[in-house]
């Protein structure tokens, strides 16, 4: 019997990202592989083909990701934001922190899945997601590495 898999939390949006990159992937990156194999299969002996060797590594990388990308779809749980006066921190928000200097930062809680960091966007699973899940706005958070902050702001796309 095999284990089942843990299913993968997305927000509306980052599961429409994956499906656009799958998308992407099969539509077009399929047929641009298809097309440099084609050329190095033209171009002659294939034993010493150095263009056919990375056309198929290509290809083979692609594929691995297509099938990475279906696996997470349908493993995907899509979750909807609480709104209104119940409103916390959660999976697809938007969340406004003040540090001890009266800076701003935002950052949008997501899934696993759709962190980038760089972008503002943190996973639930990280220390700084799970100091912040389930916060409401005027909760202090106090985070692994000794900052503390106060939610000014909870929103949802």
């Amino acid at each position: 019997m095999a284990a089942q898999k843990k299913p993968v939390y997305l927000t509306p949006q980052g599961l429409e990202r994956h499906k656009e990159k799958l998308k992407n992937l099969i539509e077009v990156k399929r047929k641009e592989i298809s097309e440099y194999m084609g050329s190095a299969i033209a171009d002659g002996d294939l034993r010493e083909s150095a263009a056919y060797d990375e056309a198929r590594l290509l290809q083979s990388a692609n594929e691995a990701e297509i099938a990475n990308l279906e696996e997470l779809i349908n493993r995907a749980v899509i979750v909807e934001p609480k709104t209104g006066a119940d409103a916390s921190a959660g999976l697809g928000a938007i969340v406004v922190l003040e540090d001890e200097d009266g800076d701003h930062e935002t950052f949008h809680l997501v899934g696993t899945h759709e962190a980038d960091f760089l972008a503002g966007r943190i996973s639930d699973e990280s220390p700084f997601g799970e100091a912040i899940m389930g916060k409401h706005e005027g909760d202090t958070v106090h985070l692994p590495d000794g900052d503390t902050y106060v939610i000014k702001e909870i929103t949802f796309e």
